[in-house]
């Protein structure tokens, strides 16, 4: 943890006063109150303002490091024998624009996510301002059951994207909300124009990950096939040993290998 805070960066308390102070004038509110995020995040310092927005506040150094993890994911995805397609942003203001717009687009198409607010710059930070959601669990909180139930879902929803002409590109258990039963999706990265088809096949590969620790290799392609054909999913193989070796992704590679390589024959 001592390594993460260090590469992560933190973020001085008398930025954060000026972020909460330039927030509060915009939103015409005498006071604010805030409580951080202990959240298990790279690229942000999370936090949560009256119960009702989400804000992310990104500095430089967050800004170097997702351009290193860019360059680590490209080459992963060129050691899976296709051109990456990963795209990294030069500036905190950019990540947080990108945050906001991305949020926008999956709305638009029909995906749960929570409302985009705005993105602005305070200083040499980045700032995005989303709505917050209260009482929701990430998708590895729930019991198998429950996960087994949703996953049929979980695709039509990744279908929605794809079929929109975009991509998430970070897909993981920790990034699909589920509030009152509904699925919410956060934290898409961005993707080149020209490497989409890929990164979808990117996104099954990453879907079958977060879901084969919590419901099993057969379980988590069959509720792929409900909205995938074989064909798309067994394109996601070229992904699966690239996917394994990140440290936010731990299932079995070789079960779901041998699943697929079953459903090919």
């Amino acid at each position: 943890m001592e390594l993460r805070r260090l590469v992560r960066g933190r973020v001085d308390w008398p930025d954060i006063e000026r972020v909460v102070r330039e927030l509060a004038d915009r939103y015409d509110r005498d006071e604010m109150r805030v409580r951080f995020l202990d959240a298990d995040n790279w690229l942000s310092t999370p936090m949560v303002i009256d119960d009702d927005l989400f804000v992310k506040v990104i500095t430089r150094q967050n800004t170097i490091v997702h351009a290193l993890f860019t360059t680590g994911r490209n080459l992963g995805v060129f050691s899976a024998g296709t051109e990456g397609f990963f795209e990294r942003y030069e500036t905190p203001y950019e990540m947080a624009l990108h945050e906001l717009e991305a949020t926008q687009k999956v709305r638009e198409i029909g995906v749960n996510a929570p409302e985009p607010i705005e993105a602005l710059e305070v200083g040499d930070l980045g700032v995005v301002v989303l709505e917050y959601l209260p009482e929701f669990r990430t998708l590895d909180e729930l019991d198998a059951e429950d996960v087994a139930a949703l996953a049929p879902t979980l695709f039509e929803t990744l279908r929605t994207i794809h079929d929109a002409g975009l991509a998430h590109g970070d897909l993981r258990a920790e990034n699909v909300l589920v509030r009152d039963g509904d699925l919410y999706v956060i934290d898409a990265t961005s993707v080149s124009e020209a490497g989409r088809e890929s990164a979808r096949s990117y996104d099954l590969a990453s879907a079958l990950a977060a879901l084969e620790p919590l419901i099993g290799a057969a379980a988590a392609i069959d509720a792929a096939l409900d909205s995938y054909s074989t064909d798309e999913i067994l394109a996601a193989r070229q992904f699966l040993d690239f996917v394994a070796i990140r440290p936010d992704h731990e299932f079995d590679a070789a079960a779901l290998t041998g699943e697929l390589e079953k459903r090919a024959t």
